[in-house]
């Protein structure tokens, strides 16, 4: 791979990349042994066997010939729940409850944070994204989106960005307290006016709506029918505390939780992104499924404050799960290398609390990897350009180094990227048809130079929020 440090960037040239395993992740699974793609601007013109694209586009002039040894090319992968602007709080809100992790760290963080605050937090949960292999990521809910959409083009991600909305509520900030359903309707349709489709088409505008326990009735209805109006997704933290629910009862007047009445708000539908989701019973599974709505299952923030989702429920009642990381505070890896392997064991191992005994056959290697890919395209409504390699979807897609100690031997590929790989064994990402990693170099942003800004931005932020961490060891 060290050829491609010579590879010039011309996106009006055809780029050849052969002598590759190829998991395209299309309907069929189909996987190249000795696979060859041809990309042409954003679009991926041609894929099969390595002689038949070479044959093919051997002749043309301006072709980028790329040799990848045997390494693999899959799609980029998808992170359907994070908070970029939550990265320069990764740490100040380990091992604590979840109201001092709300109320004490997560909210006087995010309602002191700066535009400033905002970017450098994006480029440097961007960079660790990348590295990991992500392409494309669903914004959860977060402060300053200018800023982050200033980031994420700078950075050559595709993303869809959403605004951490909330409009009633017992503890918010001041600065929060104040803002009226009007004021959170129109902030978000001016930022989609304003930055939907922007960046070559690879940033779209998403509604945001926090959390049912901070939201009126009328905030719900408002979304749906904004959203519906303007053909775009909504972002939504459902179901993620047994709490959740018995609020929604008490605050409703109604005897079910937050996804039956979801439904009764006609919510429920399939531009909604459901993150967590973990306190739902089968009645509400299924609700799910008929309203076609998407889950982002986080398994590590899950595991740190939230519970067991029921995944393989959802899975056999066909409601598309896909995978997120959620935060720095509350995951500190930004890693959904880290999540397909956590996602898996997890899954099985919930078989031994749920049912007594394991399930190895439970999420196997190609479901995992499909809840990264394919299902992420779907959850982000936007699997007709990205999500699997297939010709005229984006070039969006991530070089594999697989010999490597992580990774050797290998014996089936699927299973490899599922159990054994690394972030570090990303070694290139391609998004839109431009390389913005090679050879694990971000190409777009000094890493060095951000990481002195988040330091610097770090320090002063806890500052104003007032926010102190208590240290775990006695320094002498």
């Amino acid at each position: 791979m060290s050829k491609m440090e010579q590879v010039a960037e011309k996106s009006e040239s055809l780029i050849l990349l052969h002598n590759a395993v190829i998991i395209t992740l299309n309907p069929q699974l189909h996987v190249f042994r000795d696979g060859g793609i041809a990309v042409e601007g954003d679009i991926i013109k041609s894929i099969g066997q390595s002689h038949h694209i070479l044959s093919q586009f051997s002749h043309l002039p301006h072709s980028q010939f790329i040799d990848l040894h045997g390494q693999f090319i899959l799609p980029g992968l998808i992170n359907t729940h994070v908070h970029t602007s939550q990265q320069l709080g990764r740490g100040i809100a380990d091992d604590v409850d979840l109201v001092t992790w709300l109320h004490h760290r997560i909210w006087p963080y995010e309602s002191n944070m700066t535009p400033n605050d905002s970017y450098i937090s994006t480029l440097l949960c961007g960079i660790e994204l990348i590295h990991s292999g992500v392409t494309c990521f669903a914004e959860a809910g977060g402060q300053h989106v200018p800023e982050m959409a200033r980031a994420v083009q700078l950075l050559g991600l595709r993303a869809c960005l959403t605004e951490s909305i909330m409009d009633t509520g017992e503890g918010l900030p001041a600065s929060w307290a104040i803002r009226t359903t009007d004021h959170c309707m129109q902030s978000q349709k001016e930022l989609y006016s304003k930055y939907n489709n922007t960046a070559d088409g690879r940033i779209r505008i998403w509604f945001g709506i926090r959390q049912i326990m901070n939201s009126t009735d009328r905030l719900l209805l408002e979304t749906r029918d904004a959203a519906q109006e303007l053909k775009t997704g909504i972002h939504m933290h459902i179901a993620e505390i047994d709490y959740e629910n018995h609020v929604v009862k008490d605050t409703r007047k109604v005897n079910y939780g937050t996804v039956t009445y979801l439904k009764k708000m006609k919510l429920l539908q399939s531009n909604l992104l459901a993150a967590h989701t973990v306190w739902v019973n089968e009645k509400e599974i299924q609700m799910l499924s008929d309203a076609g709505t998407k889950v982002s299952h986080c398994p590590a923030s899950a595991m740190r404050m939230l519970g067991f989702a029921p995944i393989k429920e959802m899975m056999d009642a066909k409601v598309c799960v896909s995978l997120g990381t959620d935060g720095a505070p509350s995951n500190n890896r930004m890693s959904i290398v880290d999540e397909m392997y956590l996602a898996s064991l997890i899954n099985k191992g919930r078989e031994v609390y749920s049912k007594g005994a394991t399930d190895p056959t439970a999420l196997p290697a190609e479901t995992v990897l499909q809840m990264a890919t394919i299902n992420g395209a779907k959850s982000v409504l936007w699997d007709n350009e990205i999500g699997s390699l297939e010709v005229g979807k984006k070039a969006d897609m991530i070089v594999v180094n697989p010999f490597s100690w992580t990774m050797v031997p290998f014996h089936d590929c699927i299973s490899s990227l599922v159990y054994c790989m690394r972030s570090e064994n990303v070694i290139s990402v391609m998004c839109n048809g431009r390389w913005i990693m090679k050879d694990r170099k971000i190409l777009n942003v000094d890493e060095e130079k951000v990481i002195s800004m988040a330091r610097s931005a770090s320090a002063e932020l806890l500052k104003r929020a007032r926010i102190h961490i208590p240290s775990k060891m006695n320094f002498v």
